[in-house]
């Protein structure tokens, strides 16, 4: 069943890199991302990568891994804009969030596509900017033919309870499976999936 979901007006989400959106400096995009990225690590989130993490390796991680596989079309990528203001008063735009679709699956299993890197500063929490990308992901996901999605998050964390949220379904967990983001404790992870509904004439 689709979700709906209201975000802020000031907040604006869509595809990176696609549209309107392939005219921005890809550059300062990637600054933004980082940020992003290396504000959730040190906020504890276990996103693949453990403090200290610093914003050059996040820089590199958007730059040597993301950008890539965007241009070669085997990944998609989310992002939530926020409009505000600087310390001048000039209005602008700031990458607050963002989640990516990996799309490159073996010849099997060209129907699936995997959620991964769904981050939000934590700054710009409780706005709903979580579940909107999800939202666009899943369209996105539904115009690759894609019909079932796959993911893993930390066991018992938001991140999983906002997945639930959206009827992803708990496939099992796997216990000690990483190291947490600020400790060197193990954490389980939850393997979760959900099936789409394919557009209207798609198989």
């Amino acid at each position: 069943m689709p979700h709906s979901v209201n975000t802020p007006a000031e907040i604006r989400v869509e595809e990176w890199l696609a549209g309107a959106s392939r005219a921005a400096p890809v550059d300062a995009e990637i600054a933004m991302l980082a940020e992003v990225l290396h504000a959730v690590v040190h906020a504890g989130a276990s996103v693949s990568f453990f403090a200290p993490f610093s914003i050059d390796d996040a820089r590199a991680f958007w730059t040597d891994r993301v950008l890539p596989q965007v241009r070669a079309g085997q990944r998609r990528v989310v992002v939530a804009r926020l409009d505000e203001r600087d310390e001048h008063g000039e209005c602008g735009e700031r990458i607050v969030g963002t989640v990516q679709l990996e799309l490159e699956m073996p010849p099997n299993q060209q129907h699936r596509a995997a959620v991964a890197k769904l981050l939000v500063h934590p700054a710009a929490r409780r706005r709903g900017i979580g579940k909107a990308l999800m939202i666009a992901l899943e369209e996105i996901a539904r115009s690759e033919g894609r019909t079932l999605l796959t993911l893993d998050t930390v066991s018992g964390s938001s991140a999983e309870m906002l997945y639930r949220s959206l009827d992803f379904i708990t496939a099992g967990v796997i216990p000690r499976y990483a190291r947490g983001a600020l400790t060197p404790e193990m954490e389980g992870t939850t393997i979760m999936y959900k099936e789409l509904t394919p557009l209207e004439g798609q198989p």
